[in-house]
């Protein structure tokens, strides 16, 4: 296999000027659309990027689960990896990489905390088996097999059979507060489309075109 050679054009669509809405998060909420509308499997999957106290760069992939004018939403064990990074530099990248519309989106931003009652009306929406899920893990912390993971797990469904699962003290979430936002839409010949969005003082929005 010769991965030089693996390639494709991207013709699907273009971003210009004229299509672009002045409203980052109006761009996004219409972009997500589009991808719900198309089917891509997990169209509110997102890449988060932080960074640990040496500088080194880790990311994994999380659910978006909800957008406002505010920032964009997600929720954690706060004593993960990602929630210990934040804890220390809270600032943060999302990407949503819809490749199969040809489009990238990436937000960089800070992380703020949500307060305890954001996180248990979210943590009460969930299924049953999610909200056990969270207490039988201690998320990014070693285990010795998934037969030990499934025992906590039974363990946890045993515990809480009757009544409401209570929210754990070690689940909470974030707001990622945008101070930019990138829309890449793919370009014949890899002349792609990018905009980027950047904060003003004022909180209007600075529109550029980048080079592909």
């Amino acid at each position: 296999m010769k991965l030089e050679d693996i390639r494709r054009e991207y013709l699907q669509d273009a971003l210009s000027e004229d299509n672009l809405q002045d409203d980052p998060f109006k761009q996004f909420e219409t972009w997500l659309e589009h991808a719900v509308a198309s089917k891509l499997p997990d169209p509110t999957a997102m890449v988060v990027a932080t960074v640990d106290e040496t500088g080194q760069p880790s990311q994994r992939i999380v659910l978006l689960k909800h957008l406002d004018d505010n920032g964009f939403v997600f929720f954690t064990n706060t004593g993960s990896r990602k929630a210990q990074e934040l804890k220390g530099n809270n600032k943060i990248s999302l990407h949503f990489p819809w490749h199969h519309m040809e489009r990238q989106v990436i937000v960089y931003g800070e992380a703020k905390p949500l307060p305890t009652s954001a996180v248990a009306k979210y943590f009460l929406s969930r299924p049953k088996e999610s909200q056990l899920a969270a207490w039988a893990s201690a998320q990014s912390r070693p285990v010795s097999s998934r037969k030990v993971l499934m025992e906590t797990f039974a363990n946890m469904k045993n515990k809480f059979a009757k009544g409401e699962i209570p929210l754990p003290d070690f689940w909470g979430g974030y707001c990622v507060v945008p101070t930019k936002i990138e829309f890449w839409q793919g370009g014949a010949h890899r002349l792609h489309d990018r905009f980027m969005y950047q904060r003003q003082a004022d909180n209007s929005w600075q529109i550029t075109r980048l080079n592909p």
